[in-house]
């Protein structure tokens, strides 16, 4: 038997609030053994569990820009790969606090998308919904970065991600092709 213990205001009696769980899918500097993992895994930001890797259903282009090499996911379905992440349950302050982390809706736009995982202890797909960071606002020359269908900050393309303190700003990408490294 379940008990739910009931709140009295104004007089009546209110099942108190639940808090709501989100899936997200992250593919860049939020996966474990990356440098902002700490975002995601620390309870001070909110409540999150891995869990499952996972790929975009739909290809997009993954590519690295900025003069802080970041990890960006554009808008463009059907272009580049099916990325490679990882699925996390998050509650709502912990989406509040990625959502300032990734200067949502100025910089990324969080989008409900299909991301596939593998099932418990088989090799059977399953798809669920899940929350992504895109960049919409782009311009076209950035699909002719080379794409990546899976980030590692430590990877072969020798772009390491380099802390900004969230300063980075969508200027950043028109600047993209003055620096060196990102040409």
């Amino acid at each position: 038997m379940i008990k739910a213990t009931l709140l009295k205001v104004c007089g009546k009696q209110h099942f108190p609030l639940r808090s709501m769980f989100h899936n997200v899918f992250v593919y860049g500097t939020l996966k474990k053994q990356e440098p902002n993992h700490h975002w995601i895994s620390d309870p001070k930001n909110g409540q999150s569990k891995f869990i499952a890797v996972g790929r975009t259903s739909t290809k997009y282009p993954l590519i690295i820009a900025t003069k802080y090499n970041i990890p960006f996911v554009l808008f463009k379905p059907g272009v580049g790969y099916h990325i490679e992440g990882e699925v996390y349950e998050v509650d709502n302050k912990m989406l509040g606090q990625l959502d300032i982390l990734e200067d949502h809706p100025n910089y990324y736009i969080r989008e409900i998308d299909n991301i596939d995982i593998k099932k418990d202890y088989s090799n059977e797909k399953e798809t669920i919904r899940c929350w992504i960071y895109f960049l919409k606002n782009f311009k076209e020359e950035l699909l002719s970065k080379p794409m990546l269908e899976n980030y590692s900050s430590k990877g072969s393309h020798g772009m390491p991600y380099m802390e900004s303190n969230n300063e980075s700003t969508v200027d950043d990408l028109n600047d993209d092709n003055q620096v060196k490294g990102n040409k």
